[in-house]
């Protein structure tokens, strides 16, 4: 295989991962995709394939900005892990000392690392109450407080939070900022800035919209997200106002690279110190032991798959040992650590092969759909290393 000296990575696999998502696109697999590979630091393969919509012909472009999904929460944690270290919070914070109106049992024993695990006991759910806008993040924390109360005690099983505990670590960082600034202030200053992701936003800043991409769900998807200001079913992944520390950050994939160098350096991007390499260790390694995460659990039954282990840290997903469906690939070490996006975006870093993979596309698949996908590009890329 052609190797090149600077990233260690095979052209020619590089060369195979490209056409494997240009041959998915042209049988309708899915529509469009920008992605990196890179290694040391070093870019091996950024390409823009496909189309933005099934309405939108248009093709995709390096710079186009997509809406992260859940891939958002990532952006999210590490503001919380930040805090963390600057001492305005811990993580044996309990959210009712910081929200005190979360109150009422089990939930006011919920504490931060709860969060950070999916191990609150709250419900899985996608929004407070059915067809409520989502855009403003003071609506959403007091509709949970009012209306989403525990069914475990904290500490126990594994089931995803789709939306709550991030509304809540948000509102958190919100309420213990000393300069009181707004979260959507709080991610840009603290954090996009000094990395430099100029492309990034929380909700679509006026200057990105015409590279944005408006999201296409599926009819099935089980959630809808209304806006307050925007008109449509989905339209908060349209508002420029929108504040969803769970949902709603837009950005590039260059941008997201940036977001995982970060972190496959230990937290330190060109002299910008985010978090700490001990916290960085700290939150990659594997905080759910071998409990299943309920709600992929569920899914793995339904197409016939074996259930496997949550594999989460504090905020970030594991590829962890088992051999099994893994949006990382089946051949990433198991130290490989990131974050995903319903049916549609993923980074990961491996740390042993000091390696980086971001890929952001269009049109959501349905999850199973969409994790046999990545690990099936994932694991191409993973074998251009060297």
């Amino acid at each position: 295989m052609n190797t090149d000296a600077m990233t260690g990575l095979s052209s020619d696999r590089l060369r195979h991962l490209k056409e494997t998502i240009e041959g998915d696109i042209a049988q309708g697999r899915y529509l469009g995709a920008t992605i990196i590979v890179a290694r040391h630091g070093e870019i091996g393969l950024h390409e823009a394939l496909g189309t933005r919509r099934s309405d939108d012909p248009r093709s995709v472009e390096k710079d186009s900005v997509f809406s992260l999904f859940s891939l958002t929460k990532g952006l999210t944690n590490i503001l919380i892990l930040r805090a963390v270290e600057l001492g305005r919070l811990a993580l044996t914070t309990k959210i009712s000392d910081v929200i005190p109106e979360f109150s009422g049992k089990p939930r006011e024993n919920i504490r931060l690392e709860h969060l950070l695990t999916h191990r609150t006991g709250l419900p899985s759910l996608f929004t407070p109450r059915p067809g409520m806008p989502v855009d403003r993040l003071d609506v959403i924390v007091q509709a949970i407080c009012e209306h989403v109360h525990g069914e475990d005690e904290p500490g126990g099983k594994v089931a995803y939070s789709p939306m709550a505990a991030h509304a809540l670590m948000g509102e958190m960082l919100r309420r213990i900022d000393p300069k009181g600034r707004r979260f959507r202030d709080i991610v840009a200053e603290d954090l996009l800035q000094p990395l430099a992701m100029h492309s990034t936003a929380v909700g679509v800043r006026p200057d990105l919209k015409n590279r944005h991409i408006v999201p296409e769900l599926p009819a099935s998807f089980p959630a809808t997200h209304p806006s307050s200001n925007v008109e449509g079913p989905h339209a908060a992944f349209e508002d420029p106002e929108a504040e969803m520390p769970w949902v709603g950050v837009v950005s590039t994939a260059h941008d997201i690279w940036r977001f995982a160098e970060m972190l496959r350096r230990g937290g330190e991007l060109d002299g910008a110190r985010i978090i700490s390499p001990r916290t960085v260790n700290l939150a990659t390694r594997n905080m759910t032991a071998d409990l299943p995460n309920e709600i992929y659990k569920t899914m793995a039954l339904g197409r016939g798959w074996l259930p496997y282990p949550a594999y989460i840290g504090l905020g970030f997903s594991l590829r962890g040992e088992q051999i099994c469906h893994h949006q990382f690939g089946t051949l990433a070490t198991p130290g490989s650590f990131g974050n995903h996006g319903a049916g549609s975006t993923l980074f990961w870093v491996d740390p042993e092969l000091d390696m980086s993979f971001v890929c952001l596309t269009t049109k959501l698949l349905p999850e199973a759909d969409n994790i046999e996908r990545f690990q099936r590009l994932s694991d191409i890329a993973i074998s251009a290393a060297e």
